[in-house]
C-alpha cells in the first residue's frame, strides 16, 4: 500500500471514510424529507466519488461542463443536469455526447432567445428553465412574464424550473439561512405554477445548495434537490457552522520548501494553483487564509495558515520561531482548503486516498 504522505508534493489527498459518511448523512437526510438527492459533480469530477454521492444510483447527477458531463455519461450515469446556461456553441457537443453514450443531457437555460434557438434546433434534450430566486447570477424572475413564452417556445421539451440561492453562502447564520432557504422553494414552487397554469407539464422541481438543503424548513414541492459541497467540505462550510472540522474530507499535501527567518515567514511549494486564490472563507473565519496547515498524518491544525499564494508557493507567517525547529525544510504538511471547489480544480488529475487507493478525476471544460 502506497503511503500518501510520501508523494511528490503537492497531492490531493482524499479520505474515503469521511467522504462516505458525508454523502450517507445528505442521502439520509433527503430520504426523510421525500426529495431526490442530484448531486453536483463540479467539485469531486470523478466517477469514483460519483457512485457514492449516488448511493450507487447511475442516473440523477449534476455537472457543470460539458467535459464532466461527457466523462460521466460515457462511465454509465444518465439523467445528467448541465446546469449552466446553454448556448448554441454547444449544441453539437451536447448531441455528440447523446449520440455516443445513449445518455440524456438535461439543459437549462433563462431566455426566450434560448429557447427558441434550442426549439429550431435538431436537439431533443429536455430542458430546465432556471429560476433567480436571489442570488442575480441567472435564471428569470418567478413572476416574470417571459418564464410562460420560454415555456412555450419549448413546448414538450420543457420539463421543468431550477434555481439556486447561492447567496446563502454570505452568511453564517443558520436561521437566515433557513430563510434564504425557503425563499429559494418558494420561487422555484411558484415557477413551476405559473408555467403549469401556461400549459407547460412541469415534472421537475430542483433547488438548492449545500446549506439552503440542510436547513430549509420545508422543501414541500420540490421533486429534488442539488448539493455538492458536502461531499468534501471545506473551511468555507466550517466557518459558516455547516460542517465540523473532521467533516472535511479533501486536502493536500504540501512539503515545507523555505525558512525566511528574517521575515519572519516559511515557505510550501502549494500556491495558488495547488490552493486556489479564493478568501471567501476569511468572512466567517478570518485566520482561514488560503488554507489551515496541519499535521500531516493525525490532521491536527498547527495554528499556521497560508497567508500568501503565489503560483507555486505558499507563504505562512510565523509568530513563534520555535515552529522553524518543529517544521524543518523537508516536512510535510496537509493543508485544509478554504473553498474545495477551487482547490480540487487545481490540476492534479486524481485524488490519492488515504488508504492508498488512486482515483482519476475529471478535469477542463
Amino acid at each position: 500500500m502506497t503511503d500518501v504522505l510520501a508523494l511528490p508534493t503537492p497531492a490531493l489527498i482524499l479520505d474515503p471514510e469521511r467522504l462516505e459518511a458525508n454523502a450517507a448523512r445528505m442521502l439520509a437526510h433527503c430520504d426523510v424529507r421525500g426529495v431526490t438527492l442530484r448531486p453536483h459533480l463540479k467539485t469531486p469530477k470523478s466517477v469514483d466519488v460519483a457512485r457514492i454521492a449516488t448511493g450507487g444510483r447511475m442516473s440523477t447527477v449534476t455537472v457543470s461542463t460539458l467535459a464532466e458531463a461527457r466523462h460521466f455519461a460515457g462511465a454509465g450515469f444518465d439523467d445528467i443536469l448541465y446546469a449552466v446556461g446553454i448556448t448554441p456553441n454547444k449544441f453539437a457537443e451536447v448531441a455528440v455526447i447523446g449520440e455516443a453514450t445513449g445518455k440524456t443531457i438535461v439543459l437549462t437555460l433563462d431566455s426566450v432567445e434560448m429557447a427558441a434557438a434550442v426549439a429550431d434546433s435538431a436537439l431533443n434534450n429536455p430542458v430546465l428553465v432556471e429560476v433567480d430566486c436571489g442570488e442575480h447570477r441567472g435564471g428569470r424572475p418567478a413572476d416574470d412574464e417571459a418564464m410562460t413564452e420560454i415555456a412555450r417556445r419549448l413546448g414538450t421539451q420543457c420539463t421543468g424550473v431550477m434555481t439556486h440561492a447561492g447567496h446563502s453562502y454570505a452568511t453564517a447564520d443558520t436561521d437566515e439561512v433557513a430563510r434564504i432557504a425557503a425563499g429559494e422553494v418558494a420561487a422555484a414552487v411558484r415557477a413551476a405554477e405559473r408555467m403549469g397554469a401556461a400549459g407547460a407539464e412541469v415534472s421537475i422541481v430542483s433547488v438548492g445548495s449545500t446549506p439552503t438543503v440542510l436547513h430549509a424548513p420545508s422543501l414541500d414541492g420540490v421533486s429534488e434537490v442539488r448539493a455538492g459541497i458536502h461531499l468534501f467540505f471545506d473551511l468555507s462550510q466550517y466557518g459558516r457552522n455547516v460542517c465540523a472540522l473532521d467533516d472535511i474530507a479533501v486536502t493536500v499535501l504540501a512539503t515545507v520548501i523555505g525558512h525566511n527567518r528574517a521575515a519572519g515567514v516559511l515557505t510550501l511549494d502549494a500556491g495558488a494553483l495547488a490552493l486556489s486564490k479564493d478568501v471567501g472563507a476569511n468572512a466567517h473565519l478570518p485566520s482561514a487564509g488560503y488554507g489551515w496547515v496541519c499535521d500531516a498524518r493525525t490532521l491536527e491544525p498547527l495554528g499556521l495558515s497560508v497567508d500568501v499564494v503565489h503560483q507555486e508557493h505558499g507563504t505562512v507567517r510565523v509568530a513563534d520561531p520555535a515552529t522553524y525547529e518543529r517544521l524543518p525544510i523537508g516536512t510535510v504538511v496537509r493543508v485544509l482548503p478554504g473553498h474545495a471547489c477551487l482547490t480540487a480544480a487545481g490540476g492534479y488529475g486524481r485524488y490519492h486516498l488515504t488508504d492508498g487507493r488512486v482515483w482519476d478525476r475529471i478535469d477542463g471544460w
